[in-house]
């Protein structure tokens, strides 16, 4: 009968501790606008602009002492149309032929979360990760796709604020893509060769536990 007190305990302190654990894991989902900043001017030339919406969700884990670690991916898309440009400086013709773009950038990233113990938390983080590039045009009827990989490095500086289960965030990032563009076409005559930029979201975060 003497272990019944002692289980007693240890299911009490199991009750209080699950929870204040399983509240460091958190899912997250994200929409926000993306902007191709390192090759601005083919995206301006091809699409006619060089930001878009983008949207994704990740996975988090937040330690005791405030470091967190995060793995997500996220979607975006443009489209456009091929064109012809003769040099860097000479004028830009529209060939008619349609032509989309779409980015996949999966990363993972460890950063510091700052006041952790408050409904107001900055954090600042870094990471790298693949960005997978898919691009398909229509030429007279002929398709024409083009699939690669890259990799990405990036750092991120946000806000999030609430303590219960559900929160919110907001996030700035810059990331680089080398290598990703450049080969041929207009990046080749632009010099742009960074799939990178400047990315601003919004975050709806869970968090489980209580």
């Amino acid at each position: 009968m003497r272990l019944l007190p002692a289980g007693l305990a240890v299911l009490a302190l199991a009750s209080v501790a699950a929870p204040a654990h399983a509240q460091r894991f958190g899912i997250e989902g994200e929409a926000g606008y993306m902007d191709l900043t390192a090759s601005r001017q083919t995206a301006n030339a091809i699409f006619g602009s060089s930001g878009s919406g983008t949207y994704g969700g990740a996975f988090r884990y937040v330690f005791s002492k405030g470091f967190y670690a995060t793995a997500g991916a996220r979607y975006w898309s443009k489209t456009g149309q091929r064109v012809f440009l003769p040099s860097a400086s000479g004028p830009v013709t529209p060939l008619g032929f349609p032509l989309s773009v779409h980015l996949v950038p999966i990363t993972a990233t460890v950063g510091y979360r700052f006041r952790h113990q408050h409904a107001l938390v900055p954090y600042v983080g870094v990471g790298g990760g693949v960005t997978k590039y898919h691009e398909e045009s229509d030429v007279t009827g002929d398709v024409e796709t083009q699939d690669r990989s890259n990799g990405t490095f990036l750092g991120e500086l946000g806000v999030e604020y609430g303590k219960g289960p559900l929160r919110v965030a907001v996030e700035g990032s810059y990331s680089t893509v080398k290598d990703a563009v450049g080969i041929a076409g207009v990046s080749k005559v632009y010099g742009d060769t960074d799939l990178g930029g400047w990315t601003v979201l919004g975050k709806l975060v869970y968090v489980f536990g209580r």
